[in-house]
């Protein structure tokens, strides 16, 4: 793969010009992937040395998968047929040519099983396998029992009495391939027909979305996080964190709309009374009336898969959890019997297809193999190129330690402004697979190197000698440089530089500069592309950052950080770029702005992608629910509409003449990250009332206050929170204050717990510039004895 990252000159510039776009069609854009990524050609021939077995971590095959990473998963697929019989029969070792395997694979689909003249072809010394294998399996598993019986025919030694024990082998032995290949083909057959399903449902989808969209319909909601198995291994309480988006139930704000959410918990009858008394304040909301709640039960349903315990150690994602519990599905078909419906998901995982394909029922989201491909940090990257918008200095696709540090020591001597640089990790998410450097306080040539450019001058500098001796100095200081001063977001999991780099170059990633500036704000858009192709931005919001400064914790909506105009026109770009490479449904996009210290103009460079439903979209839902506002992101303007005082008579004899009022403007602070170790030795009932004691509540008539977002009633150690009100530093102040009661209310003299919260109001204090005074004061009222959440 290309490895170049966009190196606008710096303050920042426009990314390379934006690759030719096609047409938007309905089309495999897995059966594109290469096609979107360089192969650069070879010189030597990336073999793979084989005994017994494919030895995927052999330098031959991590060759293979880093010159053709588009190959990767066919070239796997192509080596394990012949891996069996050779085995099984012993045969001499076999040398499997890359370069033969890449070519092979480049002309199967994804899908398709791979013919034996194809699995034979990627031998290097084919002839020789093929007189052996031939020998000893001709006519199937009775001619292979056969060829070994007529042992004399065979210079192999050893004939007699174990020329029939080794007629069993071979015959049990291919018995047992033949029987693994017929369930391999079978379960590649149904990913085809569900992957067929999935676009021809796409397609009636897309010719009916303007008249589906305004009528009667079901979403079906899976917040399911299909990541790879590395990945969700790795994620601590994968299913509350499958559960964080509980805002999706919101989506029945639209009278036509009924919700289907799919929880990847068994929620007790507490937490689910809780969300059944919220979503029946929307008439309430709407009238300012608290009397005026009404039964909405009979609009969504909360289902939980039977299956969420029976794999408690094999971390599956939530879609494939429903895909192994028949009575869910059998509900669900019931309840969609006769109903347009159609599901959203989560990060998409095969048995996304699987399940919507058993419900038969379009997805509006992308297919996973382009969902995977483009939501890596190297395939973001691919993305900011395709749309030509401003990303930070860097390099992608990076696989070795040579490549990372001749990468590195060239972006530092072409950007020595540049103080820290980021190591990201392609597939790992919320900066688990991040580390940095500040590598210029720690480049003992750095002086050196800058009174070298001064006496050059900046045009001769570029081509002086001198140049290149400081890139040697610089490349020579990396190794040990790196070593002792890279610091991993996530220490527990990366103690140190070699764990983390032991990851990184088995995953792939990409080096990227951090703005040079004291003032860096990152924020997050959600966009959504329809069915028929518009592109929609649905959400906007500055990240907060209490767990340090890449890692997001919450986040305050509308955003308010760069100029909505700017903005929309980047979204819009990359929203086209994405389209074009078959991405579809909801995703967001990362951004950081700052201003450039020399010419203090902002500047503004894409950073990341997700293509899923975000935790930020399911808080604006929330949001949007309990003002019944309008947010619009083109203005980035957030605004309500103020609840009458007339009687609930008064309201409906002046509803036909009564002007609508104007709105009145709105923002939040959100968040889904909140975790306190001593939430879990209180009920949630108490919880709220004692909140609601403590003035930490929801007005309807204002249309503003405070709403949690429970998770799960087992462990307890975690909730979400919204604050909204009229201004930004008042929702802040309520925010961090909220924080303050709720430890206060549950934690002992003698035991603080463990938890975030500190954390969060000392952000928002920064943010405010609280003094000290105050801070002090906050500190002598409630010690605080931990910081956060053990990792």
């Amino acid at each position: 793969s290309s490895c170049k990252g966009i190196i606008p000159p710096l303050p920042a510039s426009n990314a390379m010009a934006s690759t030719q776009k096609s047409k938007p069609e309905w089309r495999y854009p897995a059966q594109q992937l290469e096609s979107e990524v360089h192969i650069p050609s070879q010189t030597q021939d990336p073999c793979l040395d084989w005994d017994t077995a494919v030895q995927q971590k052999a330098p031959g095959f991590l060759a293979l998968q880093h010159h053709h990473p588009s190959s990767r998963g066919r070239a796997v697929r192509l080596l394990e047929p012949p891996e069996k019989p050779l085995k099984d029969h012993t045969l001499p070792s076999a040398t499997i040519s890359g370069q033969k395997s890449a070519q092979t694979t480049s002309g199967l689909d994804f899908e398709e099983n791979p013919p034996k003249s194809a699995e034979v072809s990627v031998i290097k010394n084919q002839p020789a396998v093929e007189r052996l294998v031939g020998r000893a399996g001709q006519g199937g598993s009775a001619g292979a029992a056969a060829g070994v019986q007529r042992g004399c025919e065979s210079p192999v030694p050893g004939c007699g009495q174990q020329q029939h024990r080794a007629a069993g082998v071979i015959l049990s032995s291919w018995r047992s391939w033949n029987h693994l290949a017929r369930l391999r083909n079978a379960l590649r057959e149904a990913r085809h027909r569900h992957l067929e399903n999935f676009y021809s449902r796409a397609k009636h989808l897309a010719a009916n979305w303007n008249r589906i969209r305004t009528s009667r319909r079901t979403i079906i909601h899976i917040p399911s996080l299909g990541y790879s198995q590395h990945i969700r291994e790795h994620i601590p309480d994968l299913a509350v964190q499958q559960n964080l988006q509980m805002g999706r139930l919101c989506d029945i704000l639209d009278a036509n709309v009924d919700v289907i959410y799919i929880c990847p918990l068994a929620l007790s009858e507490e937490v689910l009374q809780y969300y059944h008394k919220l979503l029946a304040l929307q008439a309430a909301v709407r009238s300012g009336n608290p009397e005026d709640t009404a039964d909405l039960q009979d609009r969504f349903r909360i289902l939980t898969p039977e299956a969420i315990n029976s794999f408690p150690e094999h971390h599956m994602c939530l879609a494939t959890v429903l895909k192994y519990s028949p009575r869910t599905l059998r509900r669900l078909q019931g309840l969609l019997q006769g109903r347009d419906a159609y599901v959203v998901g989560g990060f998409p995982h095969l048995d996304d297809l699987a399940v919507a394909d058993q419900l038969q029922v379009p997805l509006l989201g992308s297919e996973p193999a382009v969902a995977q491909l483009y939501s890596t940090k190297s395939g973001s990257k691919r993305i900011f190129a395709s749309a030509g918008v401003p990303t930070p200095p860097g390099e992608w696709d990076i696989h070795s330690r040579e490549q990372l540090l001749r990468a590195l020591g060239q972006l530092v001597l072409d950007h020595l402004e540049v103080q820290r640089w980021l190591f990201k990790v392609d597939e790992e998410r919320g900066g688990n697979g991040t580390a940095f450097c500040d590598v210029i306080s720690h480049l003992e040539c750095y002086p050196w190197i800058q009174r070298e450019r001064r006496g050059h001058g900046p045009e001769v500098w570029r081509q002086s000698q001198a140049r290149e001796l400081a890139l040697v100095k610089i490349s020579q200081e990396l190794p040990g440089l790196l070593a002792q001063h890279v610091q991993p977001v996530n220490e527990k999991r990366f103690p140190t530089w070699e764990k983390f780099l032991q990851t990184f170059l088995t995953q792939g990633g990409v080096i990227e500069a951090f703005p040079f500036s004291a003032s860096v704000t990152n924020l997050t858009v959600d966009l959504l592309i329809e069915p028929t192709g518009e592109v929609t931005l649905v959400s906007s919001g500055d990240q907060l950052h209490a767990e340090g400064p890449l890692r997001s914790s919450g986040t305050t909506i509308p955003q308010r950080s760069v100029d909505p105009e700017v903005l929309q026109g980047l979204c819009f770009k990359i929203g086209e770029a994405c389209k074009s490479k078959g991405v579809l449904g909801y995703f967001s996009v990362d951004f950081v702005a700052f201003t450039h210290p020399q010419t203090r103009e902002q500047q503004v460079w894409a950073t990341d992608l997700d293509l899923c439903y975000s935790d930020q979209l399911a808080l604006t839902q929330l949001l949007m629910y309990m003002t019944d506002g309008n947010l619009d992101c083109g203005s980035s303007q957030l605004r309500a509409p103020l609840a009458s005082k007339e009687s609930k008579i008064q309201r409906v004899q002046h509803e036909e003449t009564k002007p609508p009022a104007p709105g009145s403007p709105r923002c939040a602070v959100a968040s889904s990250q909140l975790r306190h170790s001593s939430l879990s030795g209180i009920s949630y009932n108490l919880l709220l009332h004692t909140c609601k004691a403590r003035g930490v509540g929801f007005d309807l008539q204002e249309k503003q206050g405070t709403v949690f977002v429970l998770y799960e009633d087992q462990k307890r150690h975690s909730l979400g929170m919204i604050t909204i009100g009229e201004d930004l530093q008042g929702v802040l102040l309520t925010f961090a204050r909220n924080l303050f009661i709720i430890h206060q209310e549950i934690s002992a003299p003698n035991m603080q717990g463990e938890t975030n919260f500190k954390m969060a109001i000392r952000e928002i204090e920064t943010i405010l510039g609280v003094t000290a005074e105050n801070k002090l004061r906050l500190e002598e009222e409630q010690p605080w004895e931990a910081d956060a959440v053990k990792e």
